[in-house]
């Protein structure tokens, strides 16, 4: 069977999906999504909380790991990426969160005509569905649901917000709004109780027209061309190794980890890197895989004086009780992100716009197995927790290939904290976190700080801590930079990858620097422009060609 389609996309991720959706709505072009994963018709994915589930799931998880990193005293990092259709967004928190408005005109500034504040705004509106309806910042008719919960999420958020009006900051009703400055309640993705993954907002109601595929289970080995231009895939699907053809472009959506690591099997990367491994170069782009960013949390843990998640969730009964309210209702606990309420504040009033993320989930699974992320099991005690974040680090690390084998992971090197400035702020993120526990609102329920405990106090002890139990986020961006300088960037601002044709990448990668905040909704705002460029431009091909 002769396999060949005008747009192969590679990976069926947030961008994936969105790019399967728009590339075929008008009919006219075939298109092909080839994704490693498997079906995300499971209970675990399409239940919000079931990402407590599928966070060691091999089975629908990459579970990547990183090189021991010393800004974080030498441990490795634990990495989940989806490896099912939808992605990421089929196993992520939910949390739906654009960024900053002046995240997008740093892009723009950068030299990236056409992605600034006003630019992108119409894209994300586009893209969403929100359930207060729409206005001048939020869209009321596009694919993805963007649910407002708030009234669902536990009654000890209330409390935090007004810790956080004791400690200066203000309320705001919707971070995705005019402005994102303030603490408030996240909005998640979520529809009549289910996770609104990119796969079901896209890819499903894509695949029910003719001229789009879904092949699953299909992984990508490296990237087909002649006389530099990309012309088609390898990939291997059930033991066979098959080719398929692209008769327009060549898109990778496979993520910050797979479309570097993919580029670089195909000869897409750094010469000497290539040569090392055995693979013929294509075209020397020092830049794929640098310029990896990634944001960084550390968490406060509280013993409560009074009940929290933990105390309804713990017992058997307690458990048995959310499930038979979700199965009857779709409300409840498992209906919900366990981050519920948080907040983008600056670490001192001197920083000229938020510099940090805060999390607050009225619960703590500190006993659970290491390798572990019960939700549905929490302490056996009342806890609460109260993270912090940095927004922009400045730290950059990168990743590379080991082999020429597509089946091994990549070395992932995040170089967490090795700039003094993010050490700074992250220190002054916590003790942020010490000065929200000493509001009335939060000392009239604390009972002690378990972790890191008051006895780490000092600016050093608790640097210490903060290397020690930051974690990862799980927002990698950036290793396939778009830029204008061929040096440092590996795609322009259509997103086409430089020294070849007919190949792009579209998804996290491509991000000039990591917005404040979740990524998910930029990935797709990404994919919406993305697909309006590529369809402008065949448009454009086709006129010319006619014309002559």
């Amino acid at each position: 069977m002769k396999l060949e389609y005008d747009y192969i996309v590679i990976g069926a991720g947030s961008a994936g999906c969105v790019l399967a959706d728009r590339l075929s709505a008008s009919g006219k072009h075939k298109v092909l999504i080839l994704e490693a994963g498997g079906s995300d018709n499971r209970f675990w994915i399409q239940t919000p909380i079931g990402y407590g589930k599928t966070f060691y799931d091999p089975s629908v998880n990459w579970m990547y790991m990183t090189e021991p990193d010393p800004g974080i005293n030498n441990q490795r990092s634990y990495w989940p990426r989806g490896k099912v259709i939808g992605g990421s967004s089929s196993i992520n928190a939910m949390v739906y969160i654009r960024g900053q408005a002046d995240d997008y005109n740093d892009w723009r500034d950068l030299g990236n005509s056409g992605w600034g504040w006003d630019d992108v705004l119409p894209y994300f509106k586009k893209s969403e569905t929100n359930s207060d309806g729409g206005n001048a910042y939020r869209g009321d008719s596009g694919p993805l649901y963007v649910n407002n919960v708030s009234g669902d999420y536990h009654p000890l958020c209330t409390t935090f917000l007004e810790a956080a009006k004791q400690t200066g900051f203000n309320y705001n009703p919707d971070f995705n709004g005019e402005t994102q400055e303030g603490v408030g309640y996240y909005q998640i993705t979520t529809k009549n109780g289910k996770r609104m993954s990119a796969a079901r907002a896209y890819l499903h109601p894509a695949c029910q027209r003719a001229n789009c595929q879904l092949r699953s289970q299909a992984h990508v080995t490296r990237i087909l061309f002649e006389n530099r231009k990309a012309t088609g895939v390898e990939f291997q699907q059930h033991g066979k190794l098959l080719t398929a053809k692209a008769r327009i472009e060549v898109i990778v959506s496979g993520g910050a980890i797979n479309s570097p690591q993919l580029l670089q099997l195909s000869g897409i990367g750094p010469q000497q890197l290539l040569k090392d491994q055995g693979i013929s170069v294509v075209h020397h782009s020092p830049a794929v895989g640098q310029n990896m960013q990634e944001h960084l949390a550390c968490t406060h843990l509280y013993r409560s004086r009074v009940p929290t998640l933990n105390n309804q969730l713990n017992p058997w009964w307690g458990k048995m009780l959310a499930g038979m309210q979700y199965l009857l209702t779709r409300r409840g606990f498992l209906s919900l992100s366990v981050n519920q309420a948080g907040g983008f504040v600056k670490s001192n009033p001197l920083r000229p716009r938020p510099n940090l993320q805060m999390y607050f989930a009225a619960m703590t699974y500190t006993t659970a197995p290491p390798d572990e992320r019960p939700l549905m099991t929490p302490d056996p005690y009342p806890g609460f927790l109260n993270g912090v974040g940095q927004l922009r680090p400045k730290s950059r690390g990168y990743l590379q290939i080991n082999s020429s084998d597509p089946f091994q992971a990549p070395k992932i090197v995040p170089n967490y904290l090795s700039e003094r400035e993010d050490v700074v702020e992250m220190l002054e993120g916590v003790r942020l976190l010490r000065e929200m526990a000493k509001t009335p609102a939060l000392s009239a329920i604390i009972e002690n700080e378990m972790t890191p405990g008051l006895d780490i106090n000092s600016d050093d002890d608790l640097i210490d801590d903060i290397r020690q139990r930051s974690t990862t986020v799980f927002h990698p961006t950036s290793t396939c930079m778009m830029g204008p300088q061929l040096e440092t960037a590996v795609v322009d601002s259509s997103c086409r990858v430089y020294g070849v044709g007919n190949l792009r990448v579209v998804d996290a990668s491509i991000f000039p620097t990591v917005i404040s905040g979740n990524t998910n909704a930029p990935v797709i705002m990404v994919a919406e422009k993305a697909a309006d460029i590529i369809l402008s431009q065949a448009r454009q091909v086709t006129s010319e060609a006619e014309a002559c």
